[in-house]
């Protein structure tokens, strides 16, 4: 059985996508994408050596778009702050006294941490919500 150049095209879009399955990396259905592109030009009966060139400018362009895209801008909030990433951002403590240091201890989910406070915020008592982990320390802001 002699398979189109096509059907190969085809045959490599769905491992692509099959192993983004697997690894779960979004820049595979990008390349997937530019195996679509060969498929297509062979369909419309382009030789391979263009259809490899249409392969890799879609699969090369949608791979940099997708980076460029996703990746972490100026003032983009770290992962740490992220509640997506950590569920303690968000949740409150009561701080009572600050220390000398910067530093406050109080109890959050039943254990003691250490929180602190922004750099540059004064340190004030009260009800203060978690804006994120910075290592075992709650970073906290005044509600």
């Amino acid at each position: 059985m002699d398979l189109s150049q096509s059907t190969w095209w085809w045959i490599v879009t769905g491992a692509l996508v099959a192993l983004e399955l697997l690894v779960g990396t979004f820049y595979l259905l990008m390349l997937a994408l530019g195996a679509a592109a060969g498929a297509i030009a062979a369909h419309l009966g382009a030789p391979l050596s263009a259809q490899l060139i249409a392969a890799a400018v879609v699969g090369g362009a949608a791979v940099v778009a997708c980076y460029l895209i996703r990746r972490p801008r100026p003032g983009d909030p770290s992962p740490r702050a992220q509640r997506s990433v950590n569920l303690d951002v968000g949740g409150t403590v009561h701080i009572d006294r600050w220390n000398a240091d910067g530093t406050a201890s109080v109890r959050y989910r039943g254990a003691p941490w250490t929180a602190i406070h922004r750099p540059g915020v004064a340190p004030r008592t009260g009800p203060h919500r978690v804006a994120e982990l910075v290592g075992s320390r709650l970073l906290v802001d005044p509600l």
